[in-house]
């Protein structure tokens, strides 16, 4: 994260190489695939919990 903020950084005062575009690529996609990863675990175990106290599991949308 902090290297993906310091090419961002760069970018604004400069343009950047294409090795340094490349990695930008490279690590915002490894950071948004952990980020759905993680959001995908919490909504696995999330419950909705009806008026009548029953709780029902999250479903996937198809």
């Amino acid at each position: 994260m902090d290297r993906i903020s310091e090419l961002t950084r760069l970018s604004r005062e400069r343009e950047l190489s294409p090795e340094e575009q490349a990695e930008r690529a490279e690590l915002r996609s490894e950071y948004l695939k952990e980020w759905r990863r993680s959001t995908l675990a919490v909504l696995e175990n999330t419950y909705i919990q009806t008026p009548d106290g029953r709780k029902h599991k999250l479903q996937r949308k198809k």
